[in-house]
């Protein structure tokens, strides 16, 4: 094991504390830009807590996909927590699958955002519309929930690219002594 320098620590901290200062603002960015506009607008929330969920621990991804959500409620004007729990959710098991099985590669990321915010936007169908049986309820899904799934999808690309840049100059690098690689190997 490589022991780090006082130095080490210190740029390591402030790499660290600086990624979350931006991480943190890109979440108020996605969540003014949800509050504006028509109700046809992308759930920018939901890339970006996966995105977050992917390069982290599961508890920062928990704690991450629980701030989102709560800001989706408000920016939708869902039941308060609603949406914090299923981003609670799929972030810790985002988190889970990309650090068991799957590597940080963009497909990756497109389907599993693909899958989550589809699953989302179905739920939302299930328990605002059809569960309560209004007239023409299907014209709901395909004019609204349907779309929105499409431009989240798209916007997810612009978010991937914004957090792949953050992460490339601002995450820190698991350096390994030769010992460590032979024993690897």
């Amino acid at each position: 094991m490589r022991i780090k320098t006082p130095r080490e620590k210190r740029i390591l901290y402030i790499k660290t504390i600086v990624r979350w200062i931006l991480y943190i603002s890109i979440i108020f960015i996605s969540f003014t830009a949800m509050t504006i506009g028509t109700w046809k607008k992308p759930m920018l929330l939901v890339p970006v807590a996966l995105c977050i969920a992917i390069n982290n621990d599961t508890m920062l991804s928990a704690y991450t996909g629980a701030l989102c959500g709560f800001l989706t409620d408000i920016a939708c004007g869902r039941l308060f927590g609603y949406n914090a729990v299923l981003l609670t959710i799929f972030c810790t098991a985002v988190s889970l699958i990309y650090e068991l099985y799957l590597r940080k590669k963009f497909f990756n990321y497109l389907w599993i955002t693909a899958i989550v915010s589809f699953i989302q936007c179905w739920l939302d169908y299930k328990f605002y519309y059809e569960m309560w049986d209004y007239a023409d309820v299907e014209l709901i899904f395909t004019e609204y929930s349907f779309k929105i799934w499409i431009y989240t999808m798209i916007s997810s690309v612009v978010i991937y690219l914004i957090f792949s840049i953050i992460n490339k100059f601002l995450m820190p690098k698991e350096h390994l002594t030769i010992e460590e690689v032979i024993k690897s190997s």
